[in-house]
């Protein structure tokens, strides 16, 4: 399993895999050449050239004495809020949050929500949980002390509901409160019951009703729709920032501190910006001169959109390793699953297994040279990976553990083609078991816990964490399919849960698609817990990362494949994201 030889000398690395590109090229996947499967992926959008000319004027000196000298006034907003106006403060944190600030402001934030705790819940005696409280306020404060990981009970809202749990009338016209309290509603644990019946009864009143207020407020509708479509706890925090700074810019709150915290966040956004720009040009030439899309025509050329998914775990500019390293092995996990999917026969994904596992080039001598090609770039970027992460983290033996997380990825795959070829539909549960395993959520989960520092290790992370990567996987392989499923029935693909929830079940479509939404509602809740529940060896941060995993999940799958379909998928978040500066 050494691969130090290979490592250092690039040069032959790279002369290797040209030869074999070479010879490739001149072949023309002669072998069983008709027989080969085809997803008919449409090129990739995002060309060389153009990711090359990506520049920003907000990478600069000048800029960063400027938003230093913001963030000092804003950090003086906590010390002017006056003690006894906690819902000020909450908004303050609340807008602090969503323009995509709070890495800048995690002491004072932290400060000023240990006073609020601590009087809140053991005083009872300021006017977010009191009897005077309004709904408002109470939704507010326990959505951001929960996503904070502070403890604090549903039993807060049980005075604004009925045995129905339908809202009181006197609340039941606070537009604000109900849509803080939708957002509080998706933070719940199992069993919280108030927020699971106030979810159930808010759902269905602001969808009938969000007409109504569009041609009152369009801001207040837009918010409604937004927190319908998706919820803020189940969205990628960074992917969101720029649609609340021009929320905010279109509906001035009375709140002095807004013009201070909008420059911040737009200068914030821009110099961001600036660093990914930088990163993904590095990431574009790394791609280019592999030259995998020569030869490997079959897979997804996705880049781009694998970048992406690298930003929505960490987006902070010094996780620029981890973002290098992420982007890679996102990349390596789309072109494997299409080798099992779409090229292989079932005798050469076992060669292709089998080398995983032993992490052995000589096991790949009897496949096609694409194949090898595909082996040989996982070999030396996994071998790079891992002597990168001990020398910048400090670790040891990195490599065995990311060569069983690929392993085991391989041979779930293998068992999802197995199941292609003999016509199998697996049970639910039977497909379940695999398939959280071929979400790739945990071996995505196993290279970000070696890109970042830890005092645990490896082993005692992944059992503390056990359950919360299960979570995880879970939603991402649920939400995989209710996004891919539709064309993959199409061409003829192995079964997706869709597919054995149908057949299992004896239901339509519509429904297996409805349970399997719950399925995933259920997993959130069980991934709140985890989060507050955490052991105090794992940083938030980290957790937050994790959890990231999921969030993107939801925007990749949320209108279908965001991999496959470039321009109905994510086209549009990249350019606002990648390419688009503030103004």
């Amino acid at each position: 399993m050494d691969c130090s030889k290979q490592l250092r000398n690039p040069q032959a690395e790279e002369q290797q895999i040209h030869q074999w590109q070479t010879k490739s090229e001149l072949s023309a996947y002669s072998v069983h050449d008709q027989s080969r499967r085809s997803a008919n992926y449409k090129p990739n959008i995002w060309k060389y050239d153009f990711l090359e000319s990506l520049n920003s004027k907000f990478d600069g000196e000048c800029y960063l004495i400027q938003m230093q000298k913001l963030i000092k006034d804003v950090k003086k907003l906590f010390v002017e809020c006056k003690e006894s106006d906690v819902i000020a403060k909450l908004e303050l944190i609340d807008s602090i949050r969503k323009v995509g600030l709070n890495n800048h402001f995690e002491q004072e934030i932290k400060a000023a929500l240990d006073a609020i705790a601590s009087a809140e819940l053991e005083n009872n005696s300021n006017p977010c949980i009191s009897s005077e409280g309004d709904l408002y306020a109470a939704a507010l404060f326990f959505k951001i002390l929960r996503q904070q990981g502070y403890q604090v009970s549903q039993d807060i809202f049980g005075r604004f509901m009925d045995e129905m749990g339908t809202l009181k009338k006197s609340t039941s016209g606070n537009v604000k409160g109900m849509i803080e309290l939708l957002e509080a509603s998706n933070l719940a644990f199992e069993g919280e019951d108030i927020l699971e019946k106030a979810q159930a009864f808010l759902i269905a009143t602001l969808r009938d009703t969000n007409t109504m207020w569009d041609e009152i407020d369009s801001s207040i509708s837009k918010h409604v729709t937004c927190s319908l479509e998706l919820s803020s706890q189940r969205r990628v925090q960074w992917f969101n920032v720029k649609w609340h700074i021009k929320a905010y810019e279109k509906n001035r709150t009375n709140q002095p501190y807004m013009t201070t915290l909008l420059e911040l966040a737009k200068l914030n956004f821009n110099e961001v910006q600036a660093t990914l720009q930088k990163d993904l040009r590095e990431a574009s030439k790394w791609w280019y001169n592999l030259g995998l899309t020569k030869n490997l025509d079959f897979a997804r050329d996705r880049m781009v959109e694998c970048f992406m998914c690298a930003v929505g775990l960490a987006f902070e500019t010094d996780h620029k390793s981890f973002r290098k390293w992420l982007t890679k092995v996102i990349n390596l996990i789309l072109i494997i699953d299409d080798v099992y999917d779409v090229y292989g026969s079932l005798e050469e994904l076992k060669h292709f297994t089998r080398a995983v596992e032993r992490w052995d080039v000589m096991e790949t001598e009897q496949l096609p040279e694409c194949m090898k090609i595909c082996f040989q770039v996982l070999y030396n970027t996994t071998c790079e990976i891992a002597n990168e992460t001990e020398e910048e983290n400090g670790w040891n033996q990195v490599l065995p553990q990311l060569c069983k997380v690929w392993a085991d990825f391989c041979k779930a795959l293998l068992v999802e083609a197995e199941w292609y070829n003999e016509a199998y539909t697996p049970s639910f549960e039977e497909y379940l078991s695999n398939g959280y395993i071929s979400s790739s959520a945990s071996l995505i989960f196993t290279h970000a816990f070696f890109a970042t520092k830890h005092e645990e290790g490896v082993d005692d992370s992944l059992h503390m964490n056990e359950d919360l990567v299960y979570n995880i996987s879970v939603i991402l392989r649920l939400l995989n399919d209710l996004g891919t499923s539709a064309a993959e029935q199409e061409r003829g693909d192995a079964a997706s849960s869709i597919l054995c929830y149908k057949r299992e079940m004896n239901v339509s479509e519509e429904i297996a698609r409805k349970n399997i939404k719950s399925m995933i509602d259920n997993a959130w809740k069980k991934i709140n817990e985890n989060c507050l529940t955490r052991n105090p060896k794992i940083s938030s941060s980290y957790i937050n990362i994790t959890t990231n995993i999921a969030r993107v999940g939801h925007i990749l799958y949320q209108d279908g494949d965001g991999f496959g379909d470039q321009e109905q998928g994510t086209r549009a978040l990249i350019q606002s994201l990648l390419v688009e500066p503030l103004s």
